[in-house]
């Protein structure tokens, strides 16, 4: 008789049903384990021998043990498989008939003790297991809240091979975990920097507005001390609250990553990312020995925000081109492809020119055009043409910083940004497709969403053409016109939403 258990690996976000069977035979004494394992998979068969003996087991003596792990032809990583193959050993060594567990999936790391440790995408495999028919699932006490956000499934959290024993030889006695009450939700925080706050800066707040309503990225060129970063602080505050549908998405590539606290819930705020300025191509694209999600995929469904972007490397910032236009990147290996979902809003600030020793701010702004050349050179065309509004952020005013007058706040205008954004969904809705926001759409939808007539097209044309600007750039437009639209309640886009968009594609960064 043959000892299995169900299990699943993950694959970037994609869960592989995968099916343990343990066995016995004449031969040297040892564990042999097939089926395509990685090392980490190897080095438990010592891991494993000590967590059943110190968990008052008798492990098996004298025999060959065979572990096969199905399907073959698929790599197996990491350590969550550590539970199902210990599993396999006492059931088999025991006799136990494993057809009663048929119904459950098993994932878990030991230590050497015999006690569970968390696992990564504990989640991703709960929603499986209910896709797949499974009655319940086992898993390290750890990530018990996680795996109970499914609902309809049995959730088992143990803490060691001692209760899994218990599970194993009387179910029944074995109590169905108990999320813990009033879980409050990860990433919810207090915003510190609120928009009336921000002094001046008119034009840009205006264009922050547009780009949370549409999720649109945007660039910021400005000398330093403009407010650049203060502004990218205080746009989390004014970012529409996630659907349903985003909120699942972002949770589970935080689960696949790690990133899930188990005493929290799930991840109800827009991610706001901020990576330095050094991080390597990987940990912008995600990938590593085991891949996991990197900051692009963090930052789905929310902001990634690139401070000083001409002194990120280049190559970090060339991987950003393709996920801008598909919502999406592939890492490949040898054996496997990985993809991670990657739509999200990219604020971008940079300064006029090279910010060295010996320069006054106040000596920003008469940049020399060669000086500008030369540092916007460090930022490939093709990425600055996907990058929808770039404004230009001027210094601020001693009149404006000394000012009284208070300007809408956060709260004023994110009213204004969810009112746009429901008209959205509610729009793309009918299409029955994943798009949320106008900065998502394909030209499919900008045909159909974005018509305007001949007077405003005429204007857009001759706009286009002075300004030299690609087709890319004819459609963001567009885009960007249908949000300015939106923010007005206006079902048809007019000339005054064309000229105000067409505003935010004319940086001087455009002209060298």
């Amino acid at each position: 008789m043959i000892a299995k258990i169900n299990s699943a690996i993950l694959n970037g976000l994609i869960v592989i049903m995968a099916e343990i069977e343990v066995g016995f035979s004449r031969g040297i004494p040892g564990i042999t384990i097939v089926g395509l394992p990685d090392n980490a998979v190897n080095e438990s068969k010592e891991r494993i021998k000590f967590a059943i003996k110190n968990s008052g087991f008798e492990y098996p003596v004298g025999v060959k043990t065979v572990i096969n792990l199905s399907p073959a032809d698929v790599k197996k990583e990491g350590s969550s498989l550590d539970l199902p193959i210990a599993m396999g050993i006492i059931m088999k060594k025991n006799s136990v008939d494993s057809d009663q567990f048929k119904d459950y999936l098993f994932f878990g790391e030991l230590n050497l003790e015999g006690k569970l440790k968390p696992v990564k995408g504990v989640l991703n495999y709960s929603i499986a297991a209910k896709q797949h028919g499974f009655k319940g699932i086992v898993v390290p006490y750890e990530n018990g809240n996680e795996a109970s956000h499914v609902k309809g499934i049995e959730v088992f959290a143990l803490k060691d091979l001692s209760e899994i024993g218990k599970f194993i030889f009387n179910k029944d006695q074995i109590e169905r975990f108990c999320p813990t009450k009033n879980r409050a939700k990860i990433n919810t925080k207090f915003h510190n920097t609120d928009f009336n706050e921000v002094k001046g800066q008119y034009l840009a707040k205006r264009a922050l507005e547009i780009a949370a309503a549409g999720s649109h990225n945007l660039l910021m060129i400005g000398p330093p001390g403009s407010g650049k970063s203060m502004m990218a602080k205080a746009l989390p505050s004014i970012l529409p609250t996630m659907t349903e549908a985003e909120i699942l998405e972002t949770s589970l590539i935080y689960s696949s990553a790690g990133l899930l606290n188990n005493k929290m819930g799930l991840i109800s705020d827009r991610p706001h990312r901020s990576p330095h300025h050094t991080i390597s191509d990987v940990g912008m694209s995600g990938g590593g020995r085991f891949p996991i999600p990197g900051e692009i995929s963090l930052a789905h469904n929310g902001v990634l925000f690139l401070d000083e972007l001409p002194h990120f490397k280049k190559t970090a910032l060339e991987v950003l081109r393709q996920p801008l236009e598909d919502g999406e990147i592939s890492i490949s290996r040898s054996l496997s492809t990985y993809t991670f979902p990657a739509r999200f809003m990219l604020l971008a600030a940079m300064n006029t020119c090279e910010d060295s020793m010996g320069i006054k701010s106040s000596e920003f702004e008469g940049c020399s055009e060669a000086q500008k050349r030369r540092y916007y050179s460090r930022i490939s065309k093709p990425l600055l043409d996907r990058i929808d509004l770039q404004i230009e952020v001027n210094k601020v005013k001693l009149d404006e910083i000394t000012s009284n007058i208070l300007s809408d706040s956060s709260e004023i205008i994110r009213q204004r940004v969810m009112a746009a954004r429901d008209i959205q969904i509610s729009r793309f809705e009918k299409m029955k497709k994943n798009i949320f926001a106008n900065g998502q759409m394909g030209n499919r939808e900008i045909k159909k969403f974005c018509l305007i007539d001949s007077n405003t097209e005429k204007i857009l044309k001759t706009a286009v053409e002075k300004l030299d600007l690609s087709t890319r750039s004819y459609f963001k437009i567009l885009k960007i016109a249908r949000t300015i639209a939106d923010l007005k309640n206006s079902e048809n886009i007019g000339v005054s939403d064309i000229q105000e968009a067409l505003s935010y594609r004319s940086a001087n960064i455009f002209k060298l």
